[in-house]
């Protein structure tokens, strides 16, 4: 269904925010609200893209150090991301954990994470402004906050079109394909409802990031927020 909603832009929206957060070995990641495992997938292959490329394909001990949480509240996503996992060889010891828990309230301790990335998912939480400050608490100084989201469109023109296209063709297609139309309409209202982008930019540093800013992709139909803890 996300490939028949973007046609099949979401992929290339998820490489480009891995891009931004720029992953290397023995890094410590945490990716919420990513049961399925296409962000924390990408991280992995990345890492071992970079460590291969320095090291002529020997495994390094960073490399080993690595890891990936997936942490996300629907159970059922996480046992999709673990079938994938598994049929794509990664080792759950080695290199990757799912763990079910809430966004506004990590497991996590303090200060443990390289790096923070949430993809479609920070606008279903309920108080973002407690996902961001988890967020915050769990990165270690350096730390990087990526979030990938559905957003606001800033071109006047093309806005037009994608009301139409969002409020009339996006709930049909999944009641069409899916069954479903209501939770398509869900997500149409939903999008409205999320801070632009420069609210949320706001909302970013008030949780204490620093080097805030965000990219518009399509025009603003989504939009990569960032910050870093110093």
């Amino acid at each position: 269904m996300n490939d028949l909603m973007s046609a099949g832009l979401h992929r290339l929206w998820k490489d480009r925010l891995i891009s931004k957060l720029n992953p290397f070995p023995g890094m410590k990641h945490l990716d919420v609200a990513g049961g399925t495992g296409d962000v924390a997938f990408r991280v992995v292959e990345r890492i071992k893209s970079v460590s291969h490329r320095a090291t002529q394909g020997t495994l390094t001990d960073m490399e080993e150090d690595t890891h990936i949480y997936v942490c996300d509240i629907n159970p059922n996503m996480l046992e999709v991301g673990k079938k994938r996992a598994a049929e794509k060889g990664y080792n759950e010891e080695q290199c990757l954990s799912w763990v079910q828990g809430d966004a506004e309230a990590l497991s996590f301790e303090d200060g443990s994470m390289d790096g923070y990335t949430i993809a479609f998912g920070i606008r279903n939480v309920t108080h973002i402004e407690k996902a961001l400050s988890e967020a915050y608490r769990v990165l270690k100084k350096g730390g990087r906050f990526l979030c990938l989201e559905l957003s606001h469109v800033d071109v006047p023109i093309f806005k037009d079109i994608y009301d139409v296209y969002s409020f009339s063709v996006i709930p049909a297609v999944g009641e069409l394909v899916a069954g479903d139309r209501q939770s398509y309409q869900y997500l149409v209202e939903s999008i409205r409802r999320f801070p632009k982008q420069e609210k949320f930019a706001q909302m970013i540093q008030e949780a204490g990031f620093e080097a805030v800013e965000y990219e518009n992709l399509v025009g603003g139909v989504v939009a990569i927020h960032s910050g870093v803890k110093l």
